[in-house]
């Protein structure tokens, strides 16, 4: 049955929708085992029944007809017990209910089993046969499988309405509800305009080469036309965002030029490779290296090399480019939005931005946070062709989208945006105030950032420095390894443009989970493989022309702090610090540069590093908290996998008190401690990190604000106690609980909303 089975589950994955795919179960299943009848029963979390939603055998007017609870039949037992229940005769059983509109009265011998996806029972797959037997173990492993690999397609569908179509009775004006990722924040209502996408990079590797000369015209002339389209954008957006992001568009024209990405593309055209397919073949090659990437920051710089190599290659193919036609209170919803599209419509008009790709750190986000237009992003599964016109609401808050939302709904979303424009008068207020409790104990914030293009944002929000650079950015955008002088001018720039705040740069943090695409690094488990400090120890070349790069880049702005990565023992902390000390030394007692030895700092980011972080606090000048990998490491879930994320929270108790044992043991050293993950832009989790004594606070730029007027309502004395009584819970449900009960004050909640009740996973 093994062929049947994966032919089976091959036609439901094809399947256009969950109706089709259903429909495909009971059929294909019926003949396989060559039983009477098979049926699929949905759970309809509206009225908590289980509905017959598709079936071959019985009558067919009982479909969406007929339901059971939990409580009805041999159908709620499956679903109560959560297995299978295989009976010989099943009107015999005590829990057999017979329904004439079913027909089932005919059927003797059933096999149930439920149909589960995350520990949620989602519905019951059930066959049937005239003649009384008892379904032997073969059967029931058969249909146990399909059960599994079928739950998946009905949670896909859940997650992007088709099962609410399915089951609703109004499908047409039915609330449907899409979830993704908070790109930008705020609401937005709106009706839909559908971006379709420029070009399929995946279709060009079988056109044909005409000849090197007439390949290489071809690609330049494209390569010119995106030079001139991307300017053209940059000089169409400058009355809406900063010089600093029109960064943004600059490293767009940056990767086009021939030693980057083009220099590539020039070779495969020379040996004989057409235009179209050396480009795609290039574009396709880099996005791979990021996707493959755990640093969510720089994964989605994939996202920024599939639009630019999309843009190229529909020149390439003489695309036309279609006038939008844009109306007032426009959504704009598409496969893979780019960044560019911002350029190409009156801002007047744009009110909100759904991505089916992307997450919060790309570049259309980083936009569109600039730009105050709310976003949400990665919708898995949305079909925007289907949206086309509707009216939806845009929530960038949580991540949401809601389409034929109720008129509450919409009242409520209204109510909300009144309500933003008042709370971010009153936030814009407070962006050079210090971030300081009520009962006088001050604290700093800090950004986490990789790019320019964030600066003038993070300055705007009243960041006080940068607790967080990631250095590796420069190495990802180039095909080599950048030069100690190219480092210098990039660290730099950076410098400059938040002197005198200081600026912690975290030394090259690469390995098997994000591996330069010149440096490829294959490991089974890059997690605890040859990555972050090991790596540039390894490699002390690197280590010692970065780490000069930094130190001239400083010169007379002396705001410099350096950060060493995945530190795991004190043999690596030393082996770091002498290579620093060294580079030091030469530059100032050799090459005569009047430097000032930077502040430096340990991460701790592995479980290891917290049992030592009192020998790590007395040969560094700070420590901070990678929170992420933190988290990720203690409590063993890899926080990239669907099937374990729900298990990844930074506010888990074992990573409550692990991270309250590391702030002590600074302290007993008389160093700084600071946080650099997303927990720190979690209003609650920012409540118990300055309970535990974290003198900073590292986060996104748009949660600072949010975080410091909750801070400055606060007063430690009454933080203390939470923070006891947390540390004492048994999971991460009991300490949210406990933190959102301590915000009791509308005006306080108001501010927490961000992080009541929602996980640090991104």
């Amino acid at each position: 049955m093994l062929g049947e089975l994966r032919s089976i589950v091959q036609q439901v994955n094809e399947s256009p929708d969950l109706g089709v795919a259903l429909e495909t179960i009971v059929r294909r299943v019926k003949h396989a085992m060559s039983v009477s009848v098979c049926s699929v029963y949905l759970f309809d979390p509206d009225t908590k029944r289980y509905v017959l939603m598709a079936t071959n055998g019985l009558k067919r007017k009982a479909v969406r007809n007929v339901s059971l609870s939990r409580n009805e039949g041999l159908v709620g037992l499956v679903a109560t017990r959560e297995e299978p229940i295989n009976i010989e005769a099943a009107d015999a059983h005590p829990a057999f209910q017979y329904i004439p509109e079913t027909g089932e009265e005919r059927f003797s011998s059933f096999l149930g089993v439920p149909i589960i996806h995350h520990r949620r029972v989602l519905g019951v797959l059930v066959v049937q046969q005239r003649v009384k037997r008892r379904f032997d173990e073969n059967e029931e492993a058969f249909l146990i499988t399909l059960s599994a690999q079928l739950a998946g397609v009905i949670a896909h569908a859940e997650s992007t309405g088709d099962l609410r179509r399915l089951t609703a009775n109004d499908s047409e004006n039915q609330e449907i509800e899409y979830h993704g990722l908070p790109g930008a924040p705020g609401v937005a209502i709106g009706n839909v305009v559908v971006i379709s996408p420029l070009a399929d990079l995946y279709a060009s590797s079988a056109v044909k080469a005409r000849g090197v000369k007439l390949e290489l015209e071809t690609f330049h002339s494209a390569v010119e036309r995106a030079r001139s389209h991307i300017r053209e954008m940059e000089r169409s957006l400058s009355a809406h965002i900063s010089d600093q992001e029109r960064l943004l568009f600059t490293a767009y024209v940056q990767m086009l030029d021939d030693h980057n990405l083009g220099k590539e593309v020039l070779e495969r055209i020379r040996e004989g490779v057409s235009a179209q397919s050396a480009w795609s073949e290039v574009i396709l090659q880099h996005c791979k290296h990021f996707e493959a990437m755990d640093d969510p920051y720089l994964r989605e710089r994939a996202v920024d090399i599939r639009d630019l190599g999309k843009r190229v290659l529909s020149y390439m193919q003489e695309t036309e480019e279609r006038e939008l036609e844009v109306p007032d209170q426009a959504v704009l919803v598409g496969e893979d939005l780019s960044p560019d599209i911002l350029g190409s419509i009156d801002r007047d008009k744009l009110v909100g931005l759904v991505s089916a790709k992307g997450s919060v750190n790309s570049h259309l986000s980083i936009l569109a946070r600039a730009m105050g237009i709310p976003t949400v992003v990665g919708v898995e599964g949305l079909k925007a062709s289907r949206l086309r016109g509707e009216k939806v609401i845009v929530d960038g808050y949580r991540g949401y989208m809601y389409v034929n939302a109720t008129d509450e709904h919409i009242e409520h979303f209204l109510n909300v945006q009144v309500e933003d424009k008042a709370l971010n008068a009153e936030l814009e207020v407070l962006r050079d105030e210090p971030a300081v409790t009520a009962d006088n104990h001050r604290y700093r914030l800090l950004v986490n950032t990789g790019l320019m293009a964030d600066v003038q944002m993070s300055i705007e929000r009243g960041a006080e420095g940068v607790g967080l650079f990631r250095s590796e950015v420069p190495f990802f955008m180039r095909q080599r390894f950048p030069t100690e002088e190219e480092q210098r001018q990039y660290y730099r720039e950076l410098l400059e443009a938040f002197s005198p705040r200081p600026v912690v740069m975290r030394t090259l943090d690469i390995g098997g989970d994000k591996a330069l695409p010149y440096f490829p690094i294959q490991e089974a488990n890059p997690f605890l493989g040859w990555r972050g400090i090991r790596i540039t120890l390894d490699h002390p070349e690197l280590f010692l022309a970065q780490v000069r790069a930094m130190l001239k880049a400083s010169l007379d702005l002396d705001n410099l702090a350096i950060l060493l990565p995945m530190i795991s023992g004190v043999p690596e902390l030393e082996s770091a610090l002498t290579l620093i000390r060294r580079a030091f030394s030469e530059l100032t007692e050799e090459e005569g540069y009047d430097l000032v030895m930077p502040s430096l700092g340990a991460m701790i980011e592995v479980p290891s590093a917290v049992f030592l972080a009192r020998e790590f606090a007395k040969r560094v000048d700070f420590l901070s908290v990678g929170s992420n990998d933190l988290t990720q490491y203690i409590l063993a879930v890899d926080r990239n996998n669907p099937r374990v994320v729900d298990l990844y929270d930074a506010m888990h108790p074992a990573v409550l008190g692990a991270m309250n044992h590391v702030v002590k043991c600074a302290h007993a050293e008389g160093k700084v401690a600071g946080v650099c993950g997303e927990i720190a832009g979690d209003p609650l989790g920012a409540m118990l990190l300055v309970a535990m004594g974290y003198d900073t606070l590292s986060m996104n730029a748009s949660n600072l604000l949010r975080v410091k007027a909750l801070l400055r309502q606060l007063n430690l004395s009454d933080l203390k106690p939470l923070l006891r009584d947390v540390l004492h819970s048994s999971d991460s449900d009991l300490v949210r609980q406990k933190v959102s009960a301590f915000i009791t004050a509308p005006e306080l909640r108001r501010l927490a909303q961000m992080g009541d009740g929602v996980k640090t996973h991104h």
